[in-house]
């Protein structure tokens, strides 16, 4: 049926439509929860409690780097991380049970994530214009990517380094950690599901941009008070006290403001130019 013929949906469809969306969203989500359920003993091995061992990738990485370091500027290798000392527990009767529900269903959410984006899309779609739909070609692969991007950076380089502070932290030598399992589990999926929303900044800029309420010219003067918000954020998200640490929490996300910058000036710059071919 034309456009023209198309007769507006009331509320009650809108709702309806939204309620079809996102029970095809949820088929591919409780397929992959399934699929981890089936395989949660080895997810979580050789996923969920590898951050909490020495031998994790990040944790050799950066033993290796301050192998180099010590070698430059003789200053010890300060950042290895050999020892990870505390013990999971498991304090509630439904704690081991939670948390295998939980972390079935978040693995399921991660990997369907695609999918689960794709059918929100599709909902939000007719309400845009033909010009607007071909401006956002593509946008369903990049926040994709984005999100993928943040998961990755929260499991290997936000989670670890907080781990290890607050594994080795202690007031006095005589008290022992030992953690509940909910809490492990609760901090690792928090940070990391995080992450992923954090990394998809470009994807909020470029959304307000399209609507005029974000600009280049406000980004680039509140740059300084992003910087520093960022640096706390950082701070807030790796517990430990040592600037490598978060630095290397604080650069991707500082590199992600500029992008967004970068996006904004080019939405704007493209507003100049269909409003000089108007006139």
């Amino acid at each position: 049926m034309p456009d023209t013929e198309k007769k507006e949906m009331s509320f009650l469809d809108h709702l309806e439509e939204l309620r079809k969306r996102l029970f095809k969203a949820m088929i591919p989500v409780v397929f992959f929860t399934i699929i981890a359920f089936v395989y949660m003993d080895k997810i979580f091995k050789n996923i969920i409690i590898a951050p909490a061992k020495p031998d994790f990738w990040t944790y050799q990485i950066m033993c290796k780097i301050g192998n180099k370091m010590d070698e430059l500027f003789s200053i010890g290798n300060v950042i290895c991380v050999e020892k990870i000392d505390f013990m999971l527990q498991s304090r509630t009767l439904t704690g081991q049970f939670t948390m295998y529900m939980t972390s079935g269903f978040v693995t399921g959410f991660i990997m369907a994530f695609p999918f689960f984006f794709w059918q929100i899309w599709k909902f939000i779609e007719p309400a845009l214009n033909p010009n607007e739909r071909k401006n956002a070609r593509g946008g369903i692969f990049f926040v994709s990517l984005l999100f993928f991007m943040g998961i990755l950076f929260g499991y290997y380089i936000v989670s670890p380094l907080s781990i290890n502070f607050l594994a080795n932290f202690k007031l006095d030598e005589s008290i022992s950690n030992q953690f509940d399992v909910t809490s492990y589990i609760s901090m690792l999926l928090m940070m990391v599901l995080g992450c992923g929303l954090m990394f998809q900044l470009p994807v909020l800029v470029y959304i307000l941009s399209r609507l005029g309420i974000m600009t280049p010219a406000i980004m680039r003067k509140y740059r300084r008070h992003a910087i520093v918000i960022i640096l706390i954020i950082a701070a807030i998200l790796t517990p430990s006290p040592d600037v490598f640490s978060q630095m290397l929490v604080g650069t991707p996300m500082i590199i992600l403001y500029e992008i967004s910058i970068f996006i904004s000036a080019s939405i704007e710059q493209k507003r100049k130019v269909q409003l000089t071919k108007t006139i």
